[in-house]
């Protein structure tokens, strides 16, 4: 009988157990589940969430709290189903912060929100911002503290790079790495992917850029009465803007202009 490999991570208001007995999935999820976070001792540690994966046959069947998630033959499609459903429970599981959707860089030790539904295109936009210089916050959820400050979301981007399929991809093989630190927002962008368009963007107040945070936030406001005030101290000392983009290289070089970044060289957070 094989034994079982396991690891545990603290993401968060979560303790995170990982368990399989198949040593190519155990250092797939090593890999791609929140990477930059530290490990904690699975012997003393209470698992808020449970990842399992048995090996039966030739599949890999992903379990999340004894519930099956996902069986497939492909190691990278079991990371890519595992993340996707620590996504949901995780941010689910919140409790002092509060998310939204939103692509989210770190430059000039501030950071700059792009906040749109899924499938908006954020994660090809953050990717280009980091192959550009930037540091990676998330291509998914910014999480905002009391302070309004943002804290890293660190698992990988998800990118399609033409395919249909998703695959994670860490910040290192953009050249890029995770950042570590909560900063205050410098800047918010909500951009509509529009194919073929001319790029265009022009500055918003403040109280759109707080309507920008609420209306991309999978919290009920009603049930967070607090997080108004959370997204205010966000917006209160950024930038905020609303257009449509094309491509997303062309945009990187149009946010930079926008920010007055002329040498496409960002500073270290």
């Amino acid at each position: 009988m094989p034994s079982t490999l396991a690891f545990g991570v603290r993401a968060f208001d979560s303790n995170i157990l990982v368990e399989t007995a198949c040593p190519d999935a155990f250092n797939a999820l090593q890999r791609y589940i929140f990477p930059s976070l530290p490990r904690i001792d699975v012997a003393s540690a209470s698992p808020s969430i449970s990842i399992c994966v048995e090996r039966v046959a030739d599949r890999f069947e992903l379990s999340v709290d004894d519930v099956r998630v996902t069986s497939t033959t492909n190691i990278e499609s079991l990371a890519l189903a595992a993340i996707k459903a620590l996504d949901e429970v995780v941010i689910e599981r919140l409790t002092t912060l509060r998310a939204v959707h939103a692509g989210a860089v770190l430059f000039d030790r501030q950071a700059l929100l792009l906040p749109g539904i899924s499938h908006a295109g954020k994660s090809s936009l953050v990717a280009e911002l980091l192959r550009r210089g930037a540091t990676y916050l998330s291509d998914e959820y910014a999480l905002i503290d009391a302070e309004g400050r943002v804290h890293p979301y660190p698992r990988p981007l998800l990118l399609r790079n033409g395919n249909p399929v998703q695959s994670p991809v860490l910040p290192e093989e953009l050249n890029s790495r995770f950042a570590v630190n909560a900063v205050p927002v410098g800047w918010i962008l909500e951009l509509a992917y529009q194919p073929n368009c001319t790029w265009s963007a022009a500055e918003v107040p403040q109280g759109e850029g707080v309507m920008m945070l609420l209306r991309n936030t999978p919290h009920a406001l009603a049930e967070s009465p607090h997080m108004l005030n959370l997204f205010m101290r966000a917006v209160s000392g950024a930038r905020c803007y609303a257009g449509h983009r094309a491509d997303a290289e062309q945009a990187v070089d149009h946010i930079f202009a926008l920010l007055g970044i002329s040498d496409k060289r960002l500073s270290p957070a």
